[in-house]
């Protein structure tokens, strides 16, 4: 058997050995919404502001204006890659009429790694590493620390809806759908 194949088989009965255990509700205090629909009203996002990979800013102030897409990311997660390319055809498929953009859920020294897998994937969209109350789901996206997961804000910078776990193209379309008739420009 290659040395793929062999490392390939490795990884897949490990992530079986792992199954099994439920997942973590998130927070009380985490907003949260059934997997595809929005959340019951909108919740005002404290301003937040990274540095994307390219040096440029990332802020609540830069998304505003336009409906945006939030993914929340990480290098080591196949799902992650998963997600930032659905939100790659996203972008390609609405620009200009929303924003999109990743946090990568990594620690600061992981950049290298976070560039590499913004590289590989050819992302178009800003990239930034988030910091550490965000992490930790403190910081501006409370309760928000599971990859990969989903955010949209409305024109006036509110979350209206959140997902946890991968988020596919057509659910993203539908919402994209419901918050542009919610909220026309």
């Amino acid at each position: 058997m290659p040395l793929r194949a062999t490392a390939l088989a490795l990884v897949a009965v490990f992530l079986s050995a792992c199954g099994g255990g439920e997942e973590a509700a998130p927070p009380a205090e985490a907003p949260t919404s059934v997997p595809d629909r929005p959340l019951a009203s909108p919740r005002p996002v404290p301003p937040f502001a990274y540095e994307t990979l390219d040096g440029d800013e990332l802020s609540s102030g830069t998304l505003a204006g336009r409906i945006t897409v939030i993914g929340f990311l990480s290098t080591y997660d196949a799902a992650s890659q998963a997600q930032a390319r659905i939100l790659a055809d996203l972008l390609r498929q609405h620009t200009p009429r929303i924003n999109v953009a990743a946090l990568a859920l990594e620690p600061p020294q992981n950049l290298p790694l976070v560039e590499a897998f913004t590289r590989s994937l050819r992302l178009s969209y800003p990239v930034a590493l988030a910091d550490a109350e965000t992490i930790a789901g403190t910081g501006p996206f409370a309760g928000l620390h599971h990859v990969p997961s989903v955010v949209i804000l409305d024109r006036r910078g509110r979350e209206v809806h959140r997902r946890l776990g991968l988020a596919p193209r057509g659910v993203l379309e539908e919402i994209l759908r419901a918050v542009e008739r919610a909220s026309p420009p």
